[in-house]
């Protein structure tokens, strides 16, 4: 049942990776937004980081770009997470980058084909796995954040009563979230996209305070560039529309 993307909540990650002098050309690849080149480095290797690591690398380049993300990048990077769970069924970014996979093939679905497919509760579950294995985990708190303000817009009280979404529980792993990551940029641009996106006008108040967190903040990364960019744009629109044309931006951004 979920909409938008999730995916940027954990696109930045970068876990832990092998010593390997290609490994590392690839995460600085990664940092700079050269993603061909990134995932050509770890191509070099077949372990469940390596695969979880392309995986990334696909999402990161379908969603930097302003129109909508390719399924053909999409299909790829779950197949790659796919390899990287058959090698390491617990692997956390595996897990992380399959939920994000699984979500994205969902945002163009109406609610009925959504919910046929049973992907909106996979995510959750994969994300809540990793959250269970490791509790301090921001990524995945963000991302569960942003799931359930998604299904809280998309599938309204009766929908989010039966998927269990709640803003109150959005709000929980929102503040865990910042709380182990406060200078993450995606935290705090993909929370406020998806508040601007359920109701402009009555969560004002939080929706400018993430925005305005993700400006002030120094990019680490090109891809935290290109998020601050988006919150820039957004809060100027918070700034100068009516809630209702500031819903439409909210939803027409990734």
């Amino acid at each position: 049942m979920q909409g938008r993307s999730l995916i940027l909540i954990a696109l930045a990650m970068l876990a832990a990776m092998p010593a390997h002098a290609d490994f590392r050309a690839a995460s600085e690849a990664f940092r700079a937004g050269q993603y061909d080149a990134a995932f050509a480095q770890a191509a070099l290797e077949q372990t469940p980081d390596a695969y979880a690591f392309r995986a990334r690398t696909l999402l990161a380049k379908a969603m930097s770009g302003e129109g909508d993300p390719p399924r053909s990048l999409i299909d790829q990077a779950l197949a790659e997470a796919e390899k990287a769970l058959k090698l390491d069924p617990e692997h956390e970014e595996g897990r992380l980058q399959k939920a994000i996979s699984l979500s994205l093939i969902l945002r163009p679905m109406s609610i009925s084909e959504a919910s046929r497919t049973g992907y909106g509760e996979l995510s959750k579950q994969l994300a809540e796995g990793v959250l269970k294995d490791d509790p301090a985990n921001f990524y995945a708190h963000g991302f569960l954040a942003v799931w359930h303000v998604e299904v809280e817009r998309r599938g309204g009280t009766i929908g989010a009563a039966i998927m269990g979404a709640s803003l109150k529980t959005a709000r929980r792993h929102y503040d865990e979230a910042v709380r182990l990551a406060p200078e993450d940029i995606g935290l705090r641009w993909q929370w406020a996209r998806a508040l601007a996106a359920l109701d402009a006008k009555k969560h004002r108040a939080e929706i400018e305070t993430a925005l305005q967190a993700a400006v002030a903040t120094d990019p680490a990364t090109d891809l935290d560039r290109v998020m601050q960019e988006r919150a820039a744009r957004l809060l100027e629109a918070v700034s100068r529309k009516k809630p209702r044309d500031v819903e439409r931006v909210a939803l027409a951004m990734l």
